[in-house]
């Protein structure tokens, strides 16, 4: 019994660990949990202060043997899992199935560095009995909602639905979002500006702004050449030089959330996926002389807090590298939220001497974009300040016209020389030449532009996540499983990086909000988050939070079960004629949301999709637009949309059955290819671009085309990410920024 037992989650921890601690330890893995609630039944005795049954997973029962003939063959127990909530549960399963006789500890490992592990060992702490009973009222409250309310919905909607204390109202948050899009009403503006030619013959853009004190506002074109009219042929001087020194400070290194959201702006990760790669770089990567460690702190935090000496390692690194003007005179300390829990640092390389360029050739692409991330982010953390110096000039005619032209160039770029995030910016504001207040400059060119207000942007993954922590929903460990969750059970679709509501997601939400207000209540849901939160900090009761809870719940499911209808047996009449035989057509629901069959059926198949609208209840019919000719019967060929996305097919179904993929309208590029770029779906519901004359020609991309021809290889297509327009002709390789 001279070994110690070491008790982990991951098999890539177990085995970084075991060559941090060599033979002294056995070193077991649990691949994640060990015991959870049933899957057959709700698994809470809710009369009985909330009971919950956890039982060990079936295919976890030959690990769960191992831990026992380890923990009584060892003299001592460690259990190392994840130090948040998660781990913690699986760290008092663990100990309940060794056996509580032993003198068993908790290991909190922040980083898994030799350095960090040997820490973690020589100071262990006892089981955190609070941080469990908040796992245990978040595990139980998920079951209630889950286990409760989805039955209902597979009885009234369809069969496989879900419904989740936090998923729900993400959900809500889109399909909001999604009504304020289709209720948002444009309204037309005009926009003039001119450009001013200096005595010195540089010239200048500036926008009208106002006459005298008042703003202008210009709603129409004609009002447009109005004032046009009016301020061609002026004399103009500049009226007002403001300049100003402006200090912008660096972003504190990543917590979670932050990291989801630059990781989906830069390089398109989802969630989930940004936490599976950045699980691989704290667990551990063979960095070849250095052996296997780990790259990077704990991924789960809400916390801006860093360690003196990783500080010390950064100014460090950043005096060697960049030299004194780029470091503070003091490190750069930020403040946590007050939401935040603090329990670990936020995500920052574990060593950051082992620079990017360093382990590139260790690491795959995916590792080592997000590792070069987190470095950088958190080199730039502690560097100084970018100096920017902003002018702002007033352009003004006797008669009281006023253009500003505003303009800013960088003195000092500071933490930028390394990282800038990845904001959606306004316009690039133009850099002006030398300008003197009393100067008389010509205006050489009137500009009338027309623009029109714009709807709210729907969500895209990293704005909904950022909307989910303003709002206190959800913690950093559950935003990549909220956001999975919604798109597999297609209540969400993304659509160009964009979050969009299916007719299915668009109908669970509708009904919860109709019988469970509560449940989707924003305000109720954040607020549950910091009762857990106090749970966890010992402050409040968990079964006696529970109780409140469910009294709550409890009335609005019992209101549910008896006020809610069944969508798949109801139909509706309408007074909406068949154009087919004549008779009247019903309204049914299916997966894909509301849609029209005739009365007469099944002697009459037709069907429409239609839109209803949720206030009035008015159906309008959904019509196709027209694409083209059917080649077989001479009928329109409609667009539709189908199981693996959109397709054309004829009007004259089902007498004409002919249908082909949905052309874009855009020549394949491959060289004397005369095929047409068409829009497919993958298996596994990814869409992407290939060309009509496949497989002759095995053309594909997930690039956007538009309009070319490559002015190096006369391409007839190009394609565009970002802000980058390029050729995909093989060994062409051209590019400009668009």
């Amino acid at each position: 019994m001279a070994k110690s037992l070491l008790v982990v989650e991951s098999p890539t921890k177990m085995k970084t660990l075991s060559k941090f601690l060599g033979s002294d330890f056995n070193i077991k893995a649990t691949y994640g949990h060990i015991k959870d609630l049933p899957k057959s039944k709700i698994g809470v005795d809710i009369e009985n202060g909330f009971t919950p049954h956890f039982l060990v997973l079936k295919e976890k029962s030959k690990i769960v043997e191992e831990l026992k003939k380890a923990g009584k063959e060892s003299e001592r127990v460690f259990i190392g899992s994840d130090p948040d909530r998660e781990g913690e549960a699986i760290a008092f399963h663990i100990a309940e199935v060794i056996g509580q006789k032993k003198e068993i500890k908790r290991v909190l490992f922040h980083e898994i560095t030799k350095k960090g592990v040997i820490e973690a060992i020589n100071s262990p702490t006892e089981l955190d009995e609070d941080k469990y009973n908040a796992q245990k009222a978040r595990r139980i409250l998920d079951r209630i909602v889950g286990y409760m309310i989805s039955p209902l919905l597979w009885e009234k909607v369809s069969y496989g639905l879900s419904a989740g204390r936090v998923q729900s109202v993400a959900l809500r948050l889109i399909c909001d979002r999604e009504e304020e899009i289709e209720g948002f009403i444009k309204e037309e503006y005009w926009v003039i500006s001119g450009e001013f030619e200096l005595p010195s013959k540089e010239r200048f853009r500036a926008i009208l702004e106002r006459k005298g004190e008042e703003k202008i506002k210009i709603p129409s074109e004609e009002e447009a050449k109005r004032i046009k009219s009016l301020i061609d042929g002026r004399t103009y001087t500049i009226s007002k030089v403001e300049t100003k020194d402006r200090l912008l400070s660096p972003q504190p290194a990543f917590i979670t959330s932050r990291l989801q959201q630059e990781a989906s702006r830069r390089f398109k990760f989802s969630p989930k996926k940004t936490m599976l790669i950045a699980q691989r770089l704290y667990e551990g990567v063979d960095v070849g002389e250095g052996g296997t460690t780990g790259l990077i702190t704990y991924m789960r935090t809400d916390s801006v807090r860093v360690s003196e000496e990783a500080i010390s390692g950064a100014r460090r690194y950043i005096e060697e590298s960049f030299g004194k003007e780029y470091l503070p005179k003091s490190p750069n300390i930020f403040k946590n939220k007050k939401s935040a829990q603090d329990a670990h640092e936020a995500i920052r390389p574990t060593d950051v001497f082992l620079t990017p360029e360093k382990v590139k050739p260790y690491l795959e692409k995916d590792l080592f974009l997000l590792y070069e991330l987190i470095w950088k982010r958190f080199i730039a953390s502690q560097m100084a300040q970018e100096k920017i110096k902003q002018r702002v000039v007033e352009v003004s005619s006797p008669e009281g016209y006023t253009f500003v032209a505003k303009g800013h160039e960088v003195i000092f770029d500071g933490f930028t020389k390394i990282y800038e995030e990845q904001e959606e910016k306004e316009e690039t504001i133009e850099r002006l030449p030398p300008l003197k207040q009393g100067e008389r400059v010509v205006l050489v060119d009137i500009n009338m532009d027309q623009r029109f207000t714009q709807p709210p942007p729907r969500y895209s993954e990293a704005t909904l996540i950022k909307m989910l922590e303003a709002k206190g929903i959800g913690r950093p460990s559950t935003y990549a499983t909220i956001i999975s969750t919604i798109e597999d059970r297609k209540y969400v679709k993304k659509e160009k990086g964009r979050l969009v509501p299916l007719p299915l997601g668009r109908t669970v939400n509708r009904l919860l909000k109709e019988f469970f207000p509560l449940i989707v209540n924003v305000d109720f849901t954040a607020k549950m988050e910091e009762r857990l939160d106090l749970i966890e900090g010992g402050k409040k009761n968990w079964v006696k939070s529970l109780e409140r809870f469910y009294q709550a719940f409890e009335k609005e499911l019992t209101a549910a079960k008896s006020g809610m209808k069944s969508l798949k047996k109801e139909e509706q009449e309408t007074d909406i004629i068949c154009d087919r035989c004549g008779k009247t057509m019903v309204l049914r629901w299916g997966k894909n949301g509301e849609y029209l069959v005739c009365s007469g059926r099944p002697a009459c198949k037709n069907k429409k999709n239609v839109k209803v609208d949720d206030q009035t209840g008015k159906i309008e019919i959904i019509k196709g637009e027209v694409r083209g000719v059917c080649p077989q019967c001479g009928g329109e060929l409609i667009e539709k949309m189908g199981r693996f996305g959109r397709f054309l097919a004829c009007s004259n179904y089902p007498d004409c059955k002919y249908t082909e993929s949905y052309n874009l309208g855009f020549l394949c590029p491959v060289e004397g290819c005369q095929g047409k770029l068409v829009e497919k779906v993958s298996k596994k519901k990814k869409k992407f671009i290939s060309c009509s004359q496949y497989p002759v020609c095995t053309f594909a991309t997930n690039y956007e085309p538009t309009e070319g021809p490559c002015p190096t290889c006369s391409a007839p297509t190009l394609f565009k990410a970002r802000r980058s327009t390029f050729c995909l002709r093989k060994d062409c390789g051209w590019k400009s920024k668009s």
